[in-house]
């Protein structure tokens, strides 16, 4: 009963603006993927446990990223996301790992997109790249990444019909994402890190009615939906917490996969809303 409450309750919300998209994605991608996607699929299993026992830091690109010393992070495992690359001490600290997840196209076009790309090719170093599979005909297509390993990832169901607490399995289909960070973390855990501390996971949002970063965009810049050209809300409160709900009901999914299987999630983002995770200043990582 309550697992037919949950899909109906997840089927409704996709009538609002975003999940609009959502659902027409959803029906025309369901479980359809290539076949150079499905030998990325089985590929990422040579990826299970490769840092076993390791910490890493997962860098999100909220504005309160701005008031910390990022430089500290070299010599760290760190994996960014979406812009990540343009924070302003990335050339310091070097991403190992890059995560996108699925495109909402609308304002943003296939011709941004390639932009987009292109731009993030120029930046990431050496970082392997994680897309989902949605984008790997258009990265085929255009000969995007070149010289790059680049990983997919099929983002198919919903968290909310996931009821196992193993370890999410990146070589089949994982559960759609809110949020980049959720796709990180499901990595992190894959890839065997036992410590893994958030940054920059602000999500605060619905309390400062505004979306900001921690550095200005380029290609994106006005492709987002949900926000205005200065940066304040489009949305209703309602559509908003309606998507919070999904999002958290992620990290609480996510939080409670971590406790199964002794990993610990630390948040060391200064302030923000997330409050799944244990809290830790960021410069406690760094005292000897």
């Amino acid at each position: 009963m309550a697992a037919a409450l949950r899909k109906i309750l997840t089927f409704g919300s996709m009538l609002l603006p975003y999940g609009v998209h959502e659902l027409r994605r959803r029906l025309s991608t369901r479980h359809k993927f290539s076949a150079d996607v499905a030998r990325s699929l089985a590929e990422n299993r040579q990826l299970a446990g490769q840092h076993e026992g390791g910490r890493c830091f997962v860098l999100g690109n909220g504005p309160s990223v701005k008031g910390l010393d990022l430089s500290r992070l070299q010599g760290e495992t760190v994996i960014t996301v979406s812009n990540g690359y343009l924070h302003s001490d990335f050339g310091k600290f070097q991403s190992r790992y890059h995560c996108v997840p699925q495109i909402t196209y609308g304002l943003m076009t296939s011709e941004d997109v390639i932009r987009w790309f292109d731009e993030m090719h120029s930046h990431l170093g050496a970082a392997q790249l994680f897309l989902s599979s949605t984008e790997a005909e258009l990265v085929r297509e255009h000969n995007l990444f070149s010289g790059r390993t680049v990983r997919y990832l099929v983002l198919g169901e919903s968290f909310d019909e996931r009821t196992s607490e193993e370890v999410v399995d990146i070589s089949r289909p994982v559960p759609r994402v809110e949020s980049v960070p959720v796709m990180a973390l499901m990595i992190a855990m894959y890839l065997g890190f036992k410590e893994i501390i958030l940054l920059g996971v602000d999500h605060d949002r619905f309390l400062t009615s505004s979306y900001g970063y921690a550095f200005d965009l380029k290609v994106q810049k006005g492709k987002d939906f949900t926000v205005n050209a200065d940066g304040t809300l489009t949305r209703t409160r309602h559509d908003e917490f309606q998507q919070l709900a999904r999002l958290w009901r992620q990290y609480r999914a996510i939080a409670n996969i971590a406790r199964a299987n002794d990993i610990r999630i630390l948040n060391s983002t200064p302030g923000g809303a997330l409050d799944e995770f244990e809290r830790r200043p960021f410069e406690a990582w760094f005292e000897k």
